[in-house]
């Protein structure tokens, strides 16, 4: 029997209607410590490698599982950046939640960076002056929060 990804579950019996989701992303850096991202298909935007959590992993797993699935690359995370919320994200014609996105950094631990699925066009290392436009507020705040040195970081606010 084929597992049936949570989004599609969800989808299956709530239909149309606003969904709450958690996702998690990873920002990685190279030695200039300009930022990896991804090209995602369709809306030719940008973001950090990550995606929506499945019923069965925890946060980090998750982080490392969508680093794969769309790089190709195992990474270990390294850091926790924050909790940021996108409170209205869409994609595809009628999906739309709000998500929670918990941000780690990470490093490269095995491969090499490649399109390894059908949500990518391709990849990228950026500094903090020549961002590409981003797909997503919690990218984006993710991102900026990196390059502050902000750390602990849930929904603008630094917990220490």
């Amino acid at each position: 029997m084929e597992k049936t990804s949570y989004i599609a579950f969800l989808r299956k019996n709530i239909k149309e209607d606003m969904l709450l989701l958690n996702a998690a992303n990873v920002v990685i850096v190279n030695e200039n410590n300009e930022v990896l991202l991804q090209q995602r298909t369709g809306s030719n935007l940008w973001g950090l490698p990550g995606g929506l959590m499945e019923l069965n992993e925890s946060i980090a797993e998750a982080a490392i599982r969508e680093t794969y699935e769309e790089m190709g690359v195992v990474v270990e995370l390294t850091g926790f950046l924050g909790i940021f919320t996108n409170p209205l994200m869409r994609w595809r014609e009628n999906d739309k939640a709000r998500v929670i996105c918990y941000s780690f950094t990470a490093k490269i631990i095995e491969g090499t960076v490649h399109v390894h699925d059908d949500e990518s066009v391709g990849f990228g290392y950026f500094d903090k002056d020549h961002l590409p436009p981003i797909h997503a507020i919690d990218n984006d705040q993710a991102i900026q929060a990196y390059y502050e040195g902000k750390r602990n970081v849930i929904e603008g606010r630094i917990y220490s």
